[in-house]
């Protein structure tokens, strides 16, 4: 299991942890809040009695117990509305000095929208009868402060738990690559300190070598591919630090990987070059870009089986450079556009599936640029696009 799919599992089961508790935060304040507002309601109905002796009350009646409690709701928004819609009175509401009036018809709009609002009849007439109950008051009310803050503390918990699920996710991706920068760099060092003792013996037997036969053509690709090896260790060694990019001619760098490359490929891999010989300046870590360079064609050649086409094509814009790379290989499903780029991702049974995690790394992080899958169908190929800034 790569990486990738470590961290992939861990970020779902931590989105799994919120979502439950969450939910579980959802289900048990829904019960704390329908409890808390079916004994609001209670109140509210004890009260609307207390309010309606109190309008019935006589000279006889004794109100200690009424009044009691009318004072006694010091929490819930209360507005009394007589038959005519009148304003009687309220309670527990902070009304402006002006347009007083209007603001509580307005809260009596929002109260009864919320059906909140219990109709109490005063008098009736027992001539008629019963139907004939006309004088009434209606009360209108709404939820208590505490109520509202519970309704809403769900949401405000789950943005916490959200907060911290990101922040979690952030955490465990920043450790992973700071792991993998460590490991990166120690091998890479660890790498170009094995090669250079017998990189340095290769080339003292290469010395020796062209005084004995001067002429002999084999003995310079020798050469050349011991100092390729100087190369690539050059290249291992620089891994870790940040190496200071100069102004290079683009297009030599890429015509000197491609002929390096056409003279040890297969004579069934053609290279195309779909660009001018103008130069183009850019700035550049040589050594580091042609590996990126290097490490795309060698993919490619790999997709292709020893046998197709990879094409060079360059665009020159105004601020940048655009370098594209396709071959006619078996192609990359669309999932796996980002995949192929984390460490670890090969499709092939040999392989530590470095290439393309180490030519994101030089072209973001060493050339601030971008690269990336710009299409591919599957047993048709594949381009890779690099951008790089002017």
């Amino acid at each position: 299991m790569i990486i990738g799919d470590r961290i992939k599992q861990i970020k779902i089961v931590l989105v799994l942890i919120a979502i439950i508790i969450a939910f579980s935060s959802l289900v048990i304040s829904h019960i704390l809040i329908k409890d808390l507002s079916a004994e609001e309601k209670n109140k509210m109905e004890v009260w609307s009695e207390a309010m309606k002796t109190f309008n019935n009350a006589d000279e006889t009646t004794d109100l200690t117990l009424v009044l009691k409690v009318l004072n006694g709701n010091n929490t819930i928004p209360v507005i009394v509305v007589g038959k005519k819609g009148e304003i009687q009175s309220y309670r527990n509401i902070s009304v402006p000095s002006s347009n007083s009036d209007k603001y509580l018809h307005d809260k009596v709009n929002s109260f009864g929208y919320s059906n909140h609002k219990i109709r109490i009849y005063l008098k009736s007439d027992e001539k008629i009868g019963k139907q004939a109950q006309t004088d009434y008051i209606d009360i209108y009310y709404d939820d208590s402060l505490m109520l509202k803050r519970l309704a809403t503390y769900p949401y405000v918990q789950l943005g916490v738990v959200l907060v911290f699920v990101v922040i979690a996710i952030f955490a465990l991706l920043s450790s992973k690559k700071a792991e993998q920068n460590k490991v990166w760099v120690g091998l890479s060092k660890e790498t170009a300190h094995q090669l250079g003792t017998p990189i340095s013996s290769l080339m003292a037997w290469v010395e020796i070598l062209k005084s004995r036969y001067a002429n002999d053509s084999l003995i310079s690709e020798m050469d050349n591919d011991v100092n390729r090896l100087q190369l690539i260790a050059e290249r291992f060694s620089k891994i870790g630090s940040m190496p200071e990019p100069n102004p290079c001619e683009l297009i030599s760098i890429l015509n000197n990987v491609i002929d390096y490359l056409s003279k040890r490929c297969s004579g069934k891999v053609v290279f195309v070059r779909e660009f001018d010989d103008l130069p183009i300046w850019v700035k550049l870590n040589s050594p580091l870009f042609e590996w990126v360079i290097e490490n795309l064609c060698k993919n490619a050649i790999d997709s292709m089986e020893g046998q197709g086409i990879v094409t060079f094509s360059i665009f020159n814009t105004e601020k940048k450079v655009v370098i594209d790379i396709s071959d006619t290989g078996k192609g990359i499903p669309k999932s796996k556009y980002k995949t192929v780029f984390q460490p670890g991702y090969t499709t092939k049974k040999r392989g530590w599936g470095l290439g393309l995690s180490l030519a994101k790394r030089i072209v973001e992080e060493y050339h601030h640029g971008k690269i990336y899958v710009k299409r591919s169908e599957i047993n048709k190929g594949t381009t890779f696009r690099i951008e790089l800034k002017k």
